[in-house]
């Protein structure tokens, strides 16, 4: 059950977009001295903005400067470690981390070999301070730190380490937080990568993490609400907003994700409206992903990079979206402008083969929570038919659905489990991966799956329409649907004829569906 609290009222939060919120949550909370704790220390320290009045309260309370420690920096043990892909993966990675105090000259450590970690990189902070907006949460101060390397060498396997005054990974006594990444090869290879949306913090969570670590992916895709911090999710904070999720979602991937570039972009829940006008100021301070895309700071989950043959293309469904129109065109129309030409560069590019994209919510589901996002449909789907994108990655809806193959809207193929597509000429299938961890959806139809095989002519269901309108309608694409918690594993195969094997597993770690993707030669 949700602990009530001080926020914005639910029906007027539905209808306020995230500017809105922002400034109403800034100026509801100063005027009711909300903010007397640590947020007026964190204040200070930015030059007072904060209660500056409601043109200033309007910045978001994220700082990048060095952090003054009060605990011995010995007492203070670096958790939370994520990786992420700068935008050439051959040549950068960036390593991410969180202390839970403030500490003194952070730094990374890397190095060919563990006991040669010779080079050291200073590492940027950047804060963020919640106040306590209710009576049973307390202030929370969060340090996010982050390096950047750039420089490296193709397909070389790396070990580093993180530290600051007081907590040297290359000290003997740390050696067990080492950890390695692995740089893109500088020619096409054999590789996997996975891909979820909709995590949070679970036992089912935590089981999909360690799959996807048994997989031993390139890398993993995150298609968005990754913590549920806000479970709300319609960019308000109207009722049980808690920053300190944050911590134990990070320290809950560590085991994957300071080994696999942990890839994410941005859904509905992780909009967070105290930090920024767009609700992304929370995702900037925790994450460093490529900044290639049209506006990192206003849409930061929009971003590419290529991996050996295989193009991925990140996008912020929040934009286009007629069910939550919270952030509805944040970016001014520059993301599918972006999208547009991105897509045309990707796909006249010398060696790849595959264009994968992936984003949060679904053009294409059957459930009965969200089905499908009409915005996604109108702004997308026809630049992704035009530069013949081979597949689509979305979650949103908490289960496991995937289609046949589509043109224009409808079945240009079916696809029934371990078929085969040729995305150059027959349709692009859409996977909604969804069942990583949070608490699961349903159909309105049966569930059809491997070894559970229920074929329809049709279903029932509708999409979002301008307006916030629920438009009924009766569709054949709907080939595969899973209610369980699930991830897909994607294998890349190079040569004459390229293709990407996609397995869908349960958490079992049984197969519930297969197909392959190929392009013509």
């Amino acid at each position: 059950m949700d602990t009530p609290r001080v926020g914005i009222p639910e029906p007027l939060a539905s209808r306020m977009s995230m500017p809105e919120q922002h400034e109403y949550l800034r100026t509801k909370l100063t005027r009711r001295g909300l903010l007397r704790t640590s947020a007026v220390t964190a204040g200070a320290v930015a030059g007072g903005s904060l209660l500056a009045g409601p043109a200033q309260a309007a910045s978001p309370t994220l700082l990048s400067s060095p952090a003054t420690g009060a605990v011995h920096g010995s007492l203070v043990a670096p958790f939370g470690r994520h990786l992420a892909f700068g935008a050439d993966p051959q040549h950068q990675m960036r390593v991410s981390w969180q202390v839970p105090f403030a500490v003194r000259r952070p730094f990374l450590r890397v190095g060919l070999r563990p006991w040669d970690l010779s080079r050291k990189i200073h590492a940027e902070v950047r804060e963020l301070h919640t106040p306590a907006l209710t009576k049973k949460l307390p202030a929370v101060d969060q340090y996010y730190l982050h390096a950047a390397l750039d420089g490296l060498r193709p397909g070389t396997t790396y070990y580093y380490g993180v530290g600051h005054d007081g907590f040297d990974p290359a000290d003997s006594r740390h050696f067990g937080t080492l950890g390695t990444f692995r740089t893109a090869p500088a020619r096409p290879e054999r590789f996997v990568f996975t891909a979820f949306g909709d995590q949070g913090v679970s036992y089912h969570a935590l089981a999909n993490d360690q799959l996807i670590l048994g997989q031993n992916p390139s890398f993993h895709l995150h298609a968005g609400d990754i913590c549920y911090a806000d479970p709300d999710g319609s960019g308000s904070e109207h009722d049980s907003y808690d920053a300190r999720q944050w911590d134990q979602f990070l320290a809950q991937t560590e085991s994957v994700a300071k080994t696999v570039p942990w890839m994410v972009t941005t859904g509905n829940h992780d909009m967070e409206a105290w930090y920024s006008p767009n609700g992304y100021g929370g995702q900037n301070a925790r994450w460093s992903l490529p900044e290639n895309g049209p506006d990192a700071e206003k849409v930061p989950g929009v971003y590419s990079f290529t991996y050996g043959n295989v193009a991925v293309v990140a996008l912020d469904a929040n934009d286009v979206s007629y069910e939550i129109p919270a952030n509805l065109g944040v970016s001014d129309g520059k993301q599918t402008r972006w999208l547009d030409r991105r897509l045309g560069e990707l796909r006249a590019a010398r060696g790849i083969d595959f264009i994968v994209v992936f984003f949060h919510h679904c053009a294409f589901s059957t459930t009965n929570s969200h089905a499908s996002e009409g915005g996604v449909r109108d702004a997308w789907l026809p630049l992704f038919e035009k530069h013949q994108v081979d597949l689509v990655v979305n979650g949103h809806n908490h289960v496991y659905e995937r289609t046949d193959a589509i043109k224009g809207g409808r079945v240009s193929k079916e696809m029934p489990i371990g078929e085969t597509v040729d995305s150059s000429r027959e349709g692009i299938v859409y996977v909604t991966a969804g069942g990583a961890g949070k608490s699961l959806y349903d159909f309105p139809v049966p569930d059809s799956y491997e070894g559970h095989v229920k074929d329809l002519d049709h279903v029932d269901t509708y999409h979002w329409a301008k307006g916030k309108v629920k438009v009924k309608e009766a569709v054949q694409w709907s080939r595969v649907r899973y209610t369980g918690y699930s991830f897909i594993a994607v294998e890349v195969l190079p040569g004459h004829r390229p293709r990407m094997k996609v397995t869908a597993l349960a958490e079992s770690g049984e197969s519930i569906d297969r197909f392959e993707v190929t392009r013509r030669a």
